[in-house]
This record gives structure tokens, C-alpha cells and sequence, in this order.
């Protein structure tokens, strides 16, 4: 007999998340009994989401039940765990960003961003939010910035915290393009979140990097040559991610391989496509993203004919496999000692050497009843520390920092390091532009951060 619990899920709306933890939370024999209640600020898409949700639960006879609130403290009311998966901007929003830096600045895809403001202050507004409901829940973040805004919330709330992110499912993806059985291999990657480098690589009891670097030398120019990806962000094997492993010294996973988008790989699009390859150079393009969008769009739509349809079969359509995500499992091994191997998001605490207590590292972790555990994954080489850890915690330490304190001259520093800003002057007009966008300033209280700081409009002091 397993426990049930009750979910709240923040952005509910979603394309990529909401259906996949339903099918999970269906397909869960432990949790059933749970109520779930679905939260968004988007009154069409939690309606979809919402019949959906009931109807796949119904056809399949699994007992659940559910609701659904635009009110978040309706949503956090007697929750055991909260599943944070909201994007504030959204992905409209962020194109017009692009455009505007693109077009009139001369920044190519994503120069010029003043950073994650609007969810870091989404993060925290829930994290207190639960501080005050249902301040022994779990809070499972699903939306990023999940290193800045995990170690955000842990060190200004006393919440437990536990950030989750696909990317280490890039080690299954190697393991499948040299030729392996995933199933059969070991593996560790820990570091920062969008910076994990693959420390541990077993098949079958030895060490399998050998056969790495037997497919990057027998294989791997045919494979560059002629691999067309499917998805945006098929690049694990691509000609920037063996390049990075021959850098640093360790195979990069996921979005590592293009979290810091290293300038020299992202000059313009002939060089991003020798890179990450055909047709999109990778998924931070323009040409990636709107498919990326536009990809996400359809499935709205296509979650709608399903909605309305009173015929539609709905376990046959979204199928009665769970998924590869780690959510649900998490859930029930925190809440019925379903022991399982995950990994995670939490403050470091010792885990990995050369990081401070406080900032949230992405490592493994035994879940059960006990809790989220992380294990200690020791050091990464000193090249990978100097050059690739340490640069990025002190940039999320700048951006809490901004953050925190409204300082728009730290989120100007960001945009003049940017290795595209052509001089002082467009870095400060820009930065003031986007700020200023209409679909940004009727969502913030930037005269706050105006009061504060207001000497960035003008050349600095000699």
C-alpha cells in the first residue's frame, strides 16, 4: 500500500511538463489517491490541461482527482510537494528580446540579455509563498535558471528544494550513438547545473571512454558529415561537443555544451552549423528556436482537439509508458521509501570539493524516506574547476547579487562582457530598451531598481 499526496503544480500550462507528470502520477500504483491541483496564470491552457488531466485519469481508471486555480496559495493549500515549471516572459516575449538585439544592436540569437530577473523573482515569491502554506512540502523545480534559482531559494527560505533538469540523459545518448547497450552502463556527471562533465563512463564493469574515442576516430567524421538531427537540441555527439571533451579533458553533458556558448563556437550560423551540425547549428539559433516554438505550439493545439473531443482515447494517444522523467519517482520515494538513484539539484554541503555549502551543485543522489541524499562526488580536474566551474558560480553569484540588491550597472557589466557588444553606449541603450520593452515593464517594478541605480545611463567616470 503506497501514500497518497497532494501536487501542486505552478505553470501548469505548460507544453513540455504538465501531461508527462499526470501520465506518471497515473501510472504510479503507490501514490494513487492523490489530488492533484493544476496553477496557471493562462486561463485557456490550465483549462486544457485540466481536461486532459481528468479524462486520461479516468479512462485508464486510475484514482486520482484534480482541480484547477489561477490562485497559487490555492494551489500550495496541504501540498506535500510543489512542481515549479512556470516561464514568466515566455517564449514570444523572449523572441521579440532577440530580435530587438539582433536587429537593431547587432547581436547575433541571445547577446544581449539582461538576465533572469523576472523568474528569480518568481522562484522566491513561491518559495516564501510556501514558507507560509504548506512550509514542509517538497518543492521540485523544473524551470530554469535551476542553479541560480535553487541557491536562491535555499539560502533566502528555509524550504526543501530539489531542482531537476534533463540533460543528463545525454550520457544515454552517447552511450547509443557509439553503439552500446544505456542500460548497461554506469555512469556519473556532476558539476553545476548546465555544466556536468562525465567523470565516470562503465560498460559493463570497464572504463568506456576507450570506446569514446574509438568512435570519435573511426566514426566520428562521417558522423559530423552526414547526421542530420531531429530535435533542436540533438547535439551531444557533435563536432563542439568532442571538441570541449578534447579541451577540457571530460565529455560535457547536455546543455553544458552550449550553456556558456563559448563565443568561438557561435560567431554566426556557418560556424555554429560546423559545430553542432545540420539543419538548425544547435538549438540557440535562429533558426532552432522558432521551430523549437513552433513545435511547442502544435502540441497546444493539438493537446486542444484532444481536450475537446469526446472520442478521443486518450491512453492510446498519450500512451501508458511512463516517462524518463524524474519528478514522480522522486515523489514516491520521499513519500513511500521507493528507494531510487536520481540526479539533482541541492545545496552542495560537501558533495563536490572546491564549492562553497550554500550553492546548489548537480551531483547523484539515493532518495527514500530519509530524504534527498546527496553522494560525494569528490573533485573535477582543476582545468574543468578553473575554467569552466568557478567562472560560472561566480557568475550566478553576480546575478543573485544583482538580484537581490536591483543594481541594473551589474546587469549592464554583464551585457558589455558579452563578446558581441560593440561599444559602451549600445550595451547601455540596449539594456535600457529591453527593460523597457512594453511586455516586459507591465509585468515589473523596474522604477524601484531606477532609484537605485541610475548612474549606468551615462559614460563611466574617468
Amino acid at each position: 500500500m503506497g501514500t497518497a499526496v497532494k501536487i501542486g503544480i505552478i505553470g501548469a500550462g505548460s507544453a513540455q511538463f504538465s501531461l508527462g507528470l499526470v501520465k506518471d502520477i497515473c501510472l504510479t500504483e503507490s501514490l494513487r489517491g492523490s489530488h492533484i491541483t493544476f496553477m496557471d496564470i493562462d486561463e485557456g491552457r490550465l483549462d486544457i490541461i485540466y481536461k486532459l488531466a481528468t479524462k486520461y485519469a479516468s479512462q485508464l481508471g486510475a484514482d486520482l482527482t484534480f482541480d484547477a486555480t489561477c490562485d497559487r496559495s490555492a494551489a500550495l493549500q496541504d501540498a506535500n510537494f510543489v512542481v515549479s515549471t512556470a516561464y514568466v516572459l515566455g517564449h514570444v516575449v523572449e523572441a521579440k528580446m532577440r530580435n530587438l538585439a539582433a536587429e537593431k544592436y547587432g547581436y547575433y540569437h541571445s547577446g544581449g540579455s539582461f538576465g533572469s530577473y523576472h523568474q528569480l523573482r518568481l522562484m522566491l515569491d513561491v518559495a516564501r509563498d510556501m514558507e507560509r502554506i504548506c512550509p514542509d512540502a517538497w518543492l521540485i523545480q523544473s524551470g530554469n535558471p535551476v542553479f541560480n534559482g535553487c541557491t536562491l531559494m535555499t539560502r533566502e527560505t528555509g524550504i526543501k528544494v530539489c531542482g531537476l533538469c534533463h540533460g543528463h540523459y545525454g550520457c544515454e545518448e552517447i552511450a547509443h550513438t557509439i553503439g552500446i547497450d544505456p542500460a548497461k552502463v554506469t555512469w556519473q556527471a556532476p558539476g553545476l547545473n548546465h555544466n556536468i562533465w562525465l567523470t565516470h563512463f562503465i560498460y559493463e564493469g570497464k572504463n568506456a571512454y576507450p570506446l569514446i574515442d574509438e568512435w570519435i576516430a573511426t566514426q566520428g567524421e562521417e558522423y559530423w558529415r552526414t547526421h542530420i538531427a531531429q530535435r533542436t537540441h540533438d547535439a551531444q555527439m557533435s563536432r563542439g561537443a568532442v571538441h570541449q571533451y578534447h579541451m577540457f579533458g571530460l565529455f560535457p553533458i547536455g546543455d553544458t555544451l552550449r550553456y556558456r556558448l563559448w563565443w568561438w563556437y557561435h560567431t554566426d550560423i556557418a560556424t555554429k552549423k560546423h559545430w553542432f551540425g545540420e539543419p538548425w547549428g544547435g538549438p540557440d539559433t535562429h533558426l532552432a528556436r522558432p521551430f523549437f516554438v513552433s513545435q511547442l505550439e502544435e502540441r497546444i493545439k493539438e493537446y486542444h482537439r484532444w481536450a475537446v473531443d469526446p472520442k478521443a482515447d486518450l491512453p492510446q494517444l498519450m500512451g501508458t509508458q511512463k516517462t524518463h522523467e524524474q519528478q514522480v519517482p522522486i515523489m514516491d520515494g520521499l513519500t513511500n521509501n521507493t528507494e531510487g538513484y536520481f540526479q539533482v539539484n541541492v545545496p552542495n554541503q560537501g558533495a563536490l570539493q572546491g564549492i562553497p555549502d550554500d550553492v546548489v551543485v548537480e551531483v547523484p543522489a539515493i532518495v527514500n524516506q530519509k530524504g534527498v541524499q546527496p553522494l560525494r562526488v569528490g573533485s573535477l580536474p582543476p582545468k574543468i574547476m578553473f575554467e569552466c566551474i568557478l567562472p560560472d558560480w561566480l557568475d550566478m553569484e553576480r546575478e543573485l547579487l544583482a538580484f537581490k540588491t536591483g543594481d541594473r550597472s551589474m546587469q549592464l557589466f554583464e551585457t558589455l562582457n558579452n563578446h558581441q557588444t560593440r561599444n559602451y553606449d549600445s550595451a547601455v541603450a540596449l539594456l535600457d530598451e529591453l527593460i523597457h520593452m512594453p511586455e516586459v515593464a507591465e509585468i515589473e517594478d523596474w522604477e524601484k531598481m531606477e532609484r537605485i541605480q541610475d548612474y549606468y545611463k551615462y559614460p563611466m567616470p574617468l
